[in-house]
């Protein structure tokens, strides 16, 4: 192959009791890339259609976590990237995550795959640490992986697990058009939390992975609470506690801040009610008189595919 055309989807990350270790993989929202061998070695980014971002290689997510690869591989030749943004910057659902991620897997594919998709990760997170300073696997891991990932541990070795994703579950998210950089999300939180909110938490995170792998739905909904983070993120958001109560009272499981936010999203057992959701998030948004976009998605199973 010389070419290749991929979508490069969006994620959901820390999926509330998670933070900066779980995160899921979206469906119907995504990036296309294309990706091309160039005769002269390196990297170059010819076309980003959608968003104004950096065509330097070294300054976009993309290309540093391209170049990432190359330092690791020799290659007579180089790659041009093409990018077709779906995924706003700023939105929640892994805007940088999909093109660092997109990145790596179609460069890799062009060359023959020579890492295989869990290494992908450690290149792809070096795009993420250029965008919010934090070389953070739980967007780029669900996003190659596909699924529910858990990042077990960063240090002294990356270790990512793929996590059962329940055939029902449908996840909903609105995107109010407000921007929340990564970086000032992150400024907000406490670098200190009590042993009574960290083992809570603990219950939490071991409750929903047990959930996902069991397919109990009421579990899931009993551990979808975030006692950490949420409480400061929260108040970035306009709206957010009053989408919370609606998103329960239309049937969700359970919602949330997706990644740093203003995204909320919303996990529910079916379509239909994710439907439902959908709409009482909207209404919220409406009455308020926020733009926004509402997604409403089945969990990828396979993350990034390759489309020709």
């Amino acid at each position: 192959m010389d070419s290749i055309k991929i979508f490069a989807p969006a994620t959901i990350a820390n999926v509330s009791c998670g933070f900066d270790i779980l995160g899921l993989c979206l469906d119907t929202v995504g990036d296309e890339m294309v990706i091309k061998k160039t005769k002269e070695k390196g990297i170059t980014i010819s076309k980003i259609v959608g968003q104004t971002l950096p065509l330097e290689a070294k300054k976009n997510v993309a290309g540093v976590a391209a170049l990432a690869l190359l330092e690791k591989i020799d290659s007579d030749f180089g790659f041009d990237i093409e990018i077709y943004k779906n995924i706003k910057p700023g939105s929640g659902i892994g805007s940088s995550a999909a093109s660092a991620a997109g990145a790596v897997f179609g460069i890799n594919a062009l060359l023959g795959e020579p890492f295989i998709t869990k290494e992908l990760v450690s290149f792809a997170m070096e795009g993420e640490k250029l965008a919010s300073g934090s070389a953070h696997a739980d967007n780029v891991a669900p996003a190659l992986l596909g699924g529910f990932t858990l990042v077990r541990s960063y240090e002294p070795s990356l270790e990512v697990i793929k996590i059962n994703s329940p055939k029902e579950l449908y996840a909903t998210v609105i995107h109010p058009q407000i921007e929340i950089k990564t970086a000032d999300s992150r400024s907000v939180l406490k670098q200190q939390v009590t042993l009574k909110l960290a083992v809570k938490q603990m219950g939490n995170l071991g409750g929903l992975i047990s959930g996902l792998f069991t397919e109990d739905y009421n579990l899931i909904s009993n551990s979808l609470h975030d006692e950490i983070v949420e409480p400061y993120r929260s108040i970035l958001i306009p709206g957010f506690e009053e989408v919370k109560q609606k998103c329960i009272k239309a049937g969700a499981l359970g919602s949330g801040i997706s990644g740093s936010g203003p995204s909320i999203f919303a996990l529910s057992k079916g379509e239909a009610t994710a439907k439902k959701v959908a709409e009482s998030m909207s209404n919220v948004y409406k009455n308020i008189g926020i733009d926004f976009d509402v997604h409403i998605s089945k969990i990828n199973q396979k993350g990034i595919k390759i489309l020709s």
